[in-house]
């Protein structure tokens, strides 16, 4: 059976949101369904995002925290008059709305249509923000954050981390479920892997290079200067790191990189189209995760585990959810240099080992169906056993 689903977000930049955003509309509209998004900006129209770039007048503009804040709360109140509207004249089953700070508009608009709430939520924002110190109005915030939760129909954490937060901040353990995110698996075929090659030889890289690969948008916390110190291990001399997008760490890593003498071993292509996302990760010989926060489900790793290319992450509940360490990828403790070297050179070194940890994790993904239209057959299954 198809359905009529309403799809209702806040993303204002073209980055990892925004690629959720548009793959999961796609991946339902694939399945059959009618999806109509209603949106400050619309993500699944238009042109495609750039990996690994943050960007557009909305993205770059900047407001002190109350003013935005106070303007968030105002659009609440306007989104759910928008809904309703687009809601009257498309009949849906179901709402689905990806949770934002001081966002009721979902959660209202679905109880005037007399529709269930689907409710994605990614992280637990206001602890998030407050942890930030970029809360202004916390009770205001948390009363929202409490009555959506607690108020929608179902709950879909990206993780199982996740879910728990969020039954400490209002939501039903009986309606609360994981939902996490998913790959494109047929982007990463032969042509990829084709492309993977032609840009290897584009950057000169010699046919024995060990190339680690990181692909997003790079901040201080993901840790990349980790990952360049590992590279000065002896068994990692002939090691490359490739660097796909833009962000405000790669100033300080180039830097970091000319005084360490490993600026020919550092490789920043920039921001790419998301077409060119899976030839750039089908030239990676390992894909390296350095840091995450506690409850994410990275897209990052779908994609890497869809190329077939090994897996180094941190050694953390979130992705245990997800990987077994020496069978799908080789985890670490999160900031060792130390253990992060010895893992890569453990990759680098046994390449009967590397491909085995490649495979099983592309098999492991395709087992447990982390596609997109996996997702999207989740999300459906979760509004049929909600509905009336």
């Amino acid at each position: 059976m198809s359905y009529r689903i309403l799809y209702h977000h806040r993303i204002r930049a073209d980055d990892g949101q925004a690629v959720h955003v548009r793959e999961m509309i796609a991946a339902l509209r694939q399945l059959g369904h009618e999806v109509e998004e209603c949106a400050l900006v619309p993500k699944a129209e238009g042109r495609r995002p750039v990996a690994g770039r943050r960007g557009g007048l909305w993205q770059r503009l900047r407001l002190p925290r109350v003013a935005l804040e106070t303007m968030e709360m105002a659009y609440s109140r306007s989104a759910t008059q928008r809904l309703v509207a687009v809601g009257r004249r498309l009949r849906p089953h179901f709402v689905y709305e990806r949770h934002a700070l001081h966002c009721d508009a979902g959660l209202r608009a679905a109880r005037g249509l007399g529709v269930p709430l689907l409710l994605e939520v990614n992280s637990p924002m206001c602890d998030e923000m407050a942890k930030l110190g970029s809360l202004r109005f916390p009770r205001r915030a948390r009363a929202t954050e409490t009555r959506v939760l607690g108020g929608a129909d179902r709950v879909l954490a990206v993780s199982g981390v996740l879910r728990q937060r969020l039954l400490q901040c209002g939501a039903a353990a009986e309606r609360t479920l994981v939902v996490c995110n998913g790959a494109a698996v047929e982007r990463f075929g032969a042509n990829a892997r084709e492309g993977g090659v032609r840009l290897r030889r584009v950057l000169g890289l010699a046919p024995h290079a060990f190339v680690v690969g990181f692909v997003g948008y790079a901040r201080p916390w993901h840790r990349l200067d980790v990952v360049l110190d590992a590279l000065r291990h002896d068994s990692l001399q002939h090691a490359h790191l490739w660097v796909v997008g833009e962000g405000p760490a790669l100033p300080t890593l180039r830097a970091q990189a000319e005084r360490d003498g490993l600026a020919q071993r550092l490789h920043l292509v920039g921001a790419v189209s998301a077409a060119e996302v899976p030839s750039h990760v089908c030239a990676f010989d390992a894909a390296v995760i350095a840091a995450i926060n506690e409850y994410a489900s990275p897209l990052k790793l779908f994609d890497y585990l869809a190329a077939g290319v090994p897996v180094i992450a941190p050694d953390q509940a979130n992705l245990r959810e997800l990987v077994d360490d020496g069978e799908t990828a080789v985890l670490v403790p999160p900031g060792d240099t130390q253990a992060l070297a010895v893992a890569l050179g453990r990759v680098g070194g046994d390449p009967a080992f590397a491909t085995r940890l490649g495979a099983a994790g592309r098999r492991k993904l395709q087992a447990c169906d982390w596609t997109w239209q996996g997702a999207a057959r989740r999300v459906v299954e979760a509004y049929e056993a909600a509905r009336p």
